[in-house]
C-alpha cells in the first residue's frame, strides 16, 4: 500500500512560512508530480512527506497511520534525488547492496531483488563498473535501482532528470513511466518542467509561494486552468493573455471587446458577466489559426522560430505580445503581419484577480 494523505500540513522556518495549509490526498498507486517555480515549495513538501523535514503544523499520515513523529529511515519511503549520491568507490552491484546489507537482509533475498532490480532497469551489464565508469543515464538508473531493492510504500523523486541532457531526458522519462508501469507503486516526483509534469502523471499538483493552486490531471488542467497562473505555466509555449473589455451581455451571450477592439462573442453557461467588466481572455498559441478576413486581428510579427515540424510566431498584437504556433513550414519573416482568427479557437476569460471565470471551447454556431 502507499496512500499518502496531508490535512493542513505547515512548515516554516523562522518567520518565513514555506508550505501554508497543505491538503493533498495520493491514492495508493498514484504517479502524482508536484510542479511549479522554484522557490515554490515543492522539494520542501516532498521532503516534509518523507520526513526530512518536521511540519511546523498539520498532519501527515501513510496507509492511515499518522508519521508526523515517524524517522525518514522508519516511513518506508524512497527517494531519488537529482545527484546520484552513489558511492564512487563501489561497484553497481556494491551500491544496490549497500543499505540492503546494513538491515542485515539474508544474502540470498539481496541477491534476489539486485537482480530483479537490474533486470527492470536493463542494467545487468553494469553491475561491476563503478558510477565513474558510467554515463548519467546509466547512473540515474542505479540511483533509481537503489530505491527499487528497497521494495518501499512509495517512491518520493527529486528532479532526477535535470542533471541529463535534453534527448537522454525523454527516453529517461519514458523509462520511468514504463518502470512505474511495472511496480505499480505510489511514485511523487517533484519538477520545475512542465512538459515532465504532463508527460507523467496521473494527477499534477501545480504549487506557488507555498500552496497548491490545482490539482488534476495533465488535461484537466490543461483545458479547464483553475486561474492565470496554472494557465500560464501548464502548457509551451505558455498561453497568450490579452486584455479585453464585456461589451454587451444579452441571455447566455457576451460580447467581448478584445485586440484593439476585435469582438468576439462567448457563451457564459453558469458563469456571469457584465457590461463595462475588464477581464483577460486567454488563448493557446496552438489554437490559434491564420486568417485570411480583412477584418481579424493582425499580428506584427518580430521573432519567427523554424522548427521543422512547426513554426512558432512571436509578434505583436495592439500593443500586446502574442505566440502562435503554426503547423509545417510557414513562409514568415520579421516585419510581416499575419491575421488570426479569434472567433474559433477555445478561449480563457479570467476575472480581474486571475480566477477562470469560464471557458468557452469554439465558435458559435
Amino acid at each position: 500500500m502507499g496512500e499518502i494523505k496531508l490535512t493542513d500540513v505547515k512548515k516554516s522556518f523562522g518567520a518565513l512560512a514555506v508550505l501554508k495549509d497543505i491538503d493533498l490526498h495520493i491514492k495508493d498507486g498514484e504517479f502524482v508530480v508536484f510542479v511549479g517555480p522554484s522557490g515554490c515549495g515543492k522539494s520542501t513538501l516532498l521532503r516534509t512527506i518523507a520526513g526530512l523535514e518536521k511540519v511546523s503544523g498539520g498532519e501527515i499520515q501513510i496507509d492511515g497511520k499518522r508519521v508526523n513523529e515517524v524517522t525518514a529511515a522508519d516511513r518506508g519511503l524512497a527517494m531519488v534525488f537529482q545527484s546520484y549520491a552513489l558511492y564512487p568507490h563501489m561497484s553497481v552491484r556494491q551500491n544496490l547492496a549497500f543499505g540492503l546489507e546494513n538491515s542485515n537482509m539474508p544474502k540470498a533475498e539481496i541477491t534476489e531483488r539486485i537482480n530483479e532490480a537490474a533486470r527492470m532497469l536493463e542494467i545487468e551489464a553494469y553491475m561491476d563498473r563503478r558510477p565513474g565508469q558510467l554515463s548519467g543515464g546509466q547512473r540515474q538508473r542505479v540511483a533509481i535501482g537503489r530505491a527499487i531493492v528497497r521494495r518501499p510504500t512509495a517512491f518520493l523523486l527529486d528532479e532526477p532528470l535535470s542533471n541529463l541532457d535534453a534527448e537522454l531526458r525523454v527516453s529517461t522519462r519514458a523509462e520511468l513511466a514504463a518502470l512505474h508501469g511495472r511496480l505499480g507503486s505510489t511514485m511523487i516526483y517533484v519538477t520545475h518542467d512542465q512538459v515532465e509534469a504532463m508527460t507523467l502523471a496521473h494527477r499534477i499538483v501545480v504549487m506557488r509561494a507555498g500552496q497548491i493552486e490545482q490539482v488534476g490531471t495533465p488535461l484537466e488542467l490543461y483545458n479547464e486552468p483553475a486561474n492565470r497562473f496554472v494557465a500560464g505555466f501548464i502548457g509551451a509555449p505558455h498561453m497568450n493573455f490579452l486584455k479585453a473589455d464585456v461589451v454587451e451581455v444579452s441571455g447566455e451571450l457576451a460580447s467581448l471587446s478584445v485586440a484593439g477592439g476585435y469582438r468576439v462573442q462567448v457563451r457564459l453557461g453558469q458563469a456571469k458577466l457584465n457590461s463595462g467588466q475588464k477581464v483577460t481572455v486567454g488563448v493557446r498559441p496552438q489554437h490559434l489559426v491564420v486568417s485570411n478576413d480583412p477584418l481579424s486581428p493582425s499580428v506584427k510579427v518580430r521573432l519567427v522560430e523554424a522548427l521543422g515540424s512547426e513554426t512558432v510566431i512571436h509578434g505583436d498584437i495592439a500593443g500586446e505580445k502574442m505566440l502562435a504556433v503554426l503547423p509545417g513550414q510557414q513562409r514568415l519573416n520579421a516585419g510581416d503581419e499575419v491575421r488570426f482568427d479569434l472567433t474559433t479557437p477555445p478561449l480563457h476569460v479570467f476575472d480581474d484577480n486571475g480566477f477562470r471565470l469560464l471557458t468557452y471551447a469554439g465558435q458559435l454556431t
